[in-house]
């Protein structure tokens, strides 16, 4: 395993690739997804009730929109957003995120959709990880509706 490098305590930690516009849409397709976006889309309109509650076809094709979203990111992006899933679900600590970022790198060689849609619990590990790196008031915006 790689060595740890460490963020010196009480120092901001820079998410420089990754905007929060295109956080705020992970994360908001991840719910739909999970069906923890109680029955609205990402754009906050109502879904068909039987649809969010089946799943099926909705969560089918928020699942492929989200993997096609992600795939279209650039590598740093794509690393950024492995690194504070891995942060949010405890694996790094914030003071160690260049080093989860050295490890998103390598583990790149994976399709980073499917690693990530791979994670039922995308959505509260992306929003963990954000307040973990207190980035919680930065124009990220994930109230539930």
């Amino acid at each position: 395993m790689l060595g740890r490098v460490r963020v010196p305590a009480g120092r901001t930690v820079a998410m420089r690739e990754i905007s929060a516009e295109k956080l705020t849409y992970v994360i908001a397709k991840a719910r739909e997804m999970a069906g923890e976006d109680g029955g609205r889309g990402v754009n906050g309109s109502k879904r068909s009730v039987a649809v969010s509650a089946a799943g099926g076809e909705g969560c089918a094709a928020a699942r492929a929109e989200l993997a096609g979203f992600i795939d279209a990111m650039d590598e740093d992006e794509q690393c950024e957003l492995i690194a504070l899933a891995w942060v949010g679900r405890g694996k790094f600590t914030r003071e160690e995120w260049k080093s989860a970022l050295v490890e998103a790198r390598n583990h790149l060689k994976q399709p980073t959709a499917a690693y990530l849609l791979g994670n039922p619990k995308l959505a509260p590990h992306l929003e963990s990880g954000l307040a973990e790196l207190d980035h919680t008031g930065d124009g990220f915006e994930f109230a539930r509706r």
